[in-house]
């Protein structure tokens, strides 16, 4: 029965507590309402009317130096002329006229086959022409003596015709027993010995020329226009850390990979000291150009903006003690990793903020410079 009577009560006080607050709110002094709006929050606006906060940013000056325009790929270095020496016909080896590693000419007789049966073939051919041009010579001259008939000396020419390609036949077989090289080389390590029948197709030897190496190697589409044969480029490999070598571009294929969208790319480099090898993995930089007094800043500083590029410079402010921040178009040029040109827009010796622009969203707005790396105390 009691908590008939009891609810109406709270509710009663809870609509006079609720109105209370109300009113309170309404009628607060505006001095507390100014003390509120004018306490920003950490690190937020100062307060209307009042200096602008420098905002603390870390800048770089615009300095002058040589700066190289080239493109860095990967690649592999191949002989000028390289061919693995294979048989073209089974046989027993007889003769090997080469050592391991052993620089050779070209025409040198490297692998003997036993030719033995083709020589005896190459005799009979031999001997089978010259008794078939005995007999057309016969003939010639009894046919003017009217002695034979036209017939039998066509027919004599047949033979001599035919005892001819037998001879060339076998001496064309003995040849095929015969391996030459093929171009100046080095001799590679030998899979064969002496008293050995290989079959036809079996290796034998590499042969390698190394005098002048190639290194091949693929860039991105977008250099196609500027690769010509001739273009300098510099190589440094792995084997030989410290060292650099010059290569010159010797051509450029003109299909490009359409799953990669890169274009192949072949130079060639001086061995005379035979310190390059085919199979040295290669790093390449090809060279289009360089420019003596290039203006170069940090390519942190750059603000790309619809399609444009921007950076922040420094000027001085109200007075000369200040520096305010001030939006710069300009044009790039050159790109190197942690670089980049710029060819219009600024000068050597301005001053772009490299950290801290995302705080500066307008012009004439007052920095704080971070120094770095000061000296310890």
């Amino acid at each position: 029965m009691a908590s008939k009577f009891l609810y109406p009560v709270i509710a009663a006080v809870g609509i006079v507590a609720a109105s209370g607050a109300a009113w309170w709110y309404q009628n607060k002094t505006p001095a507390a309402t100014n003390r509120e709006s004018a306490s920003p929050a950490s690190g937020g606006a100062p307060a209307a009317g009042g200096p602008a906060r420098p905002v603390t940013v870390e800048v770089a000056k615009v300095q002058v130096m040589k700066l190289t325009d080239d493109a860095q790929a990967v690649g592999s270095l191949r002989s000028r002329q390289g061919v693995m020496l294979r048989p073209e016909v089974s046989g027993r080896i007889t003769q090997l006229n080469f050592r391991d590693g052993e620089r050779v000419r070209k025409g040198q007789l490297l692998v003997q086959f036993d030719d033995q049966l083709q020589l005896a073939q190459i005799k009979q051919s031999q001997a089978e022409l010259s008794i078939a041009q005995a007999n057309h010579k016969r003939n010639q001259e009894l046919l003017a003596q009217n002695f034979v008939s036209q017939r039998s000396l066509d027919e004599s020419a047949a033979n001599l015709e035919v005892s001819q390609a037998k001879l060339a036949l076998a001496q064309a077989t003995a040849a095929r027993l015969k391996i030459l090289a093929p171009f100046d080389g080095i001799a590679g390590i030998r899979n064969v010995n002496v008293g050995d029948y290989l079959k036809d197709g079996t290796d034998i030897v590499n042969l390698e020329d190394i005098d002048t190496v190639y290194v091949d190697y693929r860039l991105p589409e977008r250099y196609q226009t500027l690769l010509k044969s001739g273009q300098k480029a510099t190589v440094e490999l792995d084997a030989l850390p410290g060292r650099r070598f010059e290569a010159r571009v010797q051509a450029v294929d003109p299909l490009i990979d359409a799953n990669g969208r890169s274009i192949g790319v072949r130079a060639s480099i001086t061995n005379q000291q035979l310190l390059l090898r085919p199979g040295m993995f290669a790093r390449v930089s090809t060279v289009f150009g360089s420019r003596e007094k290039a203006r170069v800043i940090p390519e942190e500083a750059i603000v790309p903006q619809g399609g444009r590029q921007f950076v922040i410079k420094l000027v001085p402010g109200p007075d000369n003690d200040s520096l305010v921040s001030q939006r710069v178009a300009v044009t790039v040029g050159i790109r190197r990793p942690g670089q980049v040109e710029i060819l219009d827009g600024l000068k050597e010796g301005d001053t772009v903020v490299t950290a801290g622009q995302q705080r500066l969203q307008r012009d004439g707005s007052p920095v704080r410079v971070l120094e770095l790396n000061r000296p310890a105390n």
